[in-house]
């Protein structure tokens, strides 16, 4: 596709939409650093950093930020399996607005436990079919909520395109971009900003094994869903989405070069190598495109890998470290 031909496509994430967003959420959102792993030079783009541990906090401020002062009022509802939660909630405190979070009772409690002292109200649902969904329209239709849904809205991923953006300022001579998949949010609205801004670089996305639907869909062409028994077998939790939504879709035909998949062993190892070469702490989710990373054999200086989150149990991180 070329820089043009993507305006003719209904649910591209304009590169305007993008820039709009970096401004709307600047007062309320930093820009996280480039950290370069020792000895190997490899920079991860560090979205661990934000208040609530993770990238989700863009996407949050930028959809909220677009409500109308009568939505505002009535109040949202979302639904996560724990860093959306967080992100809406914290958000959501911040400008005041009453907030419910929906999230499976499998989910980390940690998380759990973050989303609540943020303010919001949490609701627990079946980790199985299409309950959370089912859930959050629910609750919608009783008290006139907003829904603000985790991954297929073009707020959200131009929220998360602001990353991209500001990877092409930190590091100009990037060449590959490699970013963790689950409903396809983030390197949706990523890969649009790379792609609108610098179309040479190739964005790359990496899946666990055990929740590979967005690895097949970009086999097959089309969306395909992997049972949710399936996916909760990963230790990656904030990527057992059970398959892409349909705006993220359109954007990663369109602007990413691959996604491939690692195992869960490759996702511990390279947990310990962030720790150990960047000092800083990712949970699974997070560690994913490392891992990409590093079976890919990418030139590690002209490399960037997205580390999505860093909200993990110190029980089971301690776990990890000592393998």
């Amino acid at each position: 596709m070329t820089n043009t031909d993507h305006l003719r496509v209904p649910g591209i994430v304009a590169l305007d939409a993008i820039r709009a967003a970096a401004a709307r959420i600047a007062p309320f959102v930093s820009a996280t650093p480039l950290v370069r792993m020792a000895p190997s030079g490899l920079s991860l783009k560090a979205e661990s950093l934000h208040p609530i541990g993770a990238f989700k906090i863009r996407g949050a401020f930028n959809a909220l930020l677009t409500l109308g002062e009568e939505e505002r009022r009535r109040g949202v509802v979302a639904h996560s399996s724990g860093n959306h939660a967080q992100a809406v909630a914290y958000a959501a405190k911040i400008l005041g607005i009453r907030a419910t979070v929906v999230m499976p009772d499998t989910s980390s409690r940690l998380k759990m436990e973050a989303t609540k002292r943020w303010g919001a109200e949490l609701v627990l649902c079946s980790p199985y079919g299409n309950a959370r969904a089912e859930v959050t329209a629910d609750i919608a239709r009783e008290h006139g909520y907003v829904v603000i849904e985790p991954y297929d809205s073009a707020a959200i991923m131009a929220g998360t395109g602001t990353i991209g953006l500001e990877i092409l300022t930190q590091k100009p001579d990037v060449q590959f971009i490699i970013v963790p998949v689950s409903g396809g949010g983030l390197i949706g609205g990523l890969s649009a900003a790379i792609a609108q801004s610098r179309s040479a670089i190739r964005v790359i996305g990496v899946e666990p094994e055990l929740a590979d639907d967005a690895a097949q869909s970009f086999r097959a062409k089309r969306i395909v869903r992997v049972p949710p028994e399936d996916t909760i077998r990963t230790i990656a939790d904030g990527l057992r989405v059970s398959q892409l939504g349909r705006l993220p879709w359109i954007n990663i035909q369109a602007f990413v070069s691959d996604i491939v998949t690692v195992s869960e062993d490759a996702i511990r190892a390279a947990m310990r190598r962030i720790a150990t070469e960047a000092k800083l702490v990712a949970e699974p989710s997070g560690a994913v495109a490392l891992a990409g990373a590093l079976a890919l054999d990418m030139d590690p200086f002209r490399t960037v890998a997205v580390i999505s989150g860093g909200n993990v149990d110190l029980k089971t991180y301690a776990e990890i470290l000592v393998g």
